[in-house]
């Protein structure tokens, strides 16, 4: 394995994390989205999942992700009989986003997305000085 396909084995593992952190804040982002209708469905978090994909050129596993999947958590319910997702006895079906499950989730995923770039660092730091040595 050469340094280039060290890199790209890297920027795999990059689009593979900011995949996840951009569903991650979009589960931050719908945290309070309750529904708009009476007894209808609030917004239900979105979890990433990843894969080994067999990059045959390569020779090497590369990481991927699968479609987002929504997350089975039951809902929590909260009593506002103003709200317009109220049912009958005045709950309102909440989302099942934990917000201090997201944010462990997303430094989790900075510091993969980081260690992916430190890697890519070294790797450019390793052709830049190969090149140094052939002038």
């Amino acid at each position: 394995m050469d340094l280039t396909d060290s890199l790209k084995i890297s920027a795999s593992g990059l689009k593979a994390q900011g995949t996840r952190l951009r569903v991650i804040a979009e589960n931050l982002a719908n945290a309070d989205s309750t529904a708009k209708t009476s007894g209808g469905t609030p917004y239900q978090r979105k979890v990433v999942t990843f894969r080994n994909v067999l990059d045959r050129e390569l020779g090497v596993d590369m990481v991927e992700t699968n479609r987002p999947a929504l997350d089975k958590t039951p809902f929590d319910t909260k009593y506002d009989p103003t709200n317009p997702g109220a049912d009958a006895q005045g709950y309102v079906k909440m989302p099942n986003v934990n917000t201090l499950i997201e944010l462990a989730d997303m430094r989790e995923a900075e510091r993969s997305y980081e260690a992916n770039l430190k890697a890519i660092e070294a790797s450019r730091t390793m052709l830049q000085k190969a090149i140094d040595i052939l002038r």
